[in-house]
């Protein structure tokens, strides 16, 4: 196989952003007046653009842009306080460089927005080991194939080459749009039956498993 692209999700799969999501999303409603959602609700938006969330969460909501302004505001102030933490996932830098080092390439399709992204870059040092950054600013978002299929441009993979890694059905969805191999995990937002019933080729529930995984990925395509 001359060339492997292993596509990424940000939230829930590299970055623990669990925290930061919900009270954001929770300040937010508060502060537009709405009951407060729930975290089972939260998460299963995760993946998707910002607009797409709200208006999952708020269907019956008339002001969505004042939401969204809400959220992004909440989320900026919460960053900025003194025991804010958004921890990496426990192997995922290593895994990272490990790839980089084994001559994959590596791209990012992610619901957040590049001001999200670049906030993320500023507390870790990930950028380095992406080869190209599609988001939602971008184009459609997940599900819609849009942003496997600008990475795999990008970089001159074919679908054959390609997998994604995410931890949320949206990610899944998007990697079957696009006729990749689909590659859950089960630490971030989503649950193992959930990635399963999406349609996740596997699923894995730590980093060494995911590694095996991406082993597995190269040697089948050697063989065939």
């Amino acid at each position: 196989m001359s060339l492997k692209l292993a596509i990424w999700d940000m939230d829930g799969t590299i970055v623990d952003s669990r925290e930061v999501i919900r009270t954001a999303m929770c300040r937010a409603f508060a502060d537009c007046g709405l009951p407060e959602p729930r975290y089972d609700d939260i998460r299963k938006t995760i993946g998707l653009g910002l607009e797409d969330v709200c208006r999952t969460l708020a269907p019956d909501y008339h002001d969505i842009p004042g939401l969204i302004a809400a959220y992004r505001n909440a989320f900026v102030l919460r960053r900025a306080e003194k025991d804010f933490r958004e921890p990496l996932y426990d192997g995922a830098m290593q895994t990272l460089e490990r790839l980089a080092n084994d001559n994959w390439l590596i791209a990012m399709a992610t619901g957040k927005s590049h001001r999200g992204i670049r906030a993320v870059f500023e507390m870790h040092p990930l950028e380095q080991y992406f080869d190209t950054i599609w988001c939602a600013d971008d184009g459609p978002g997940k599900p819609h194939p849009f942003m496997v299929e600008q990475a795999m441009a990008a970089v001159g993979a074919e679908a054959h080459q390609s997998l994604i890694i995410g931890d949320a059905i949206h990610d899944i969805a998007m990697g079957r749009n696009a006729g990749i191999h689909t590659m859950g995990v089960s630490w971030g937002f989503g649950e193992t039956a959930e990635l399963e019933a999406a349609g996740a080729h596997e699923v894995h529930h730590d980093y060494a498993s995911l590694n095996d995984g991406l082993d597995q990925f190269v040697l089948a395509k050697s063989e065939n």
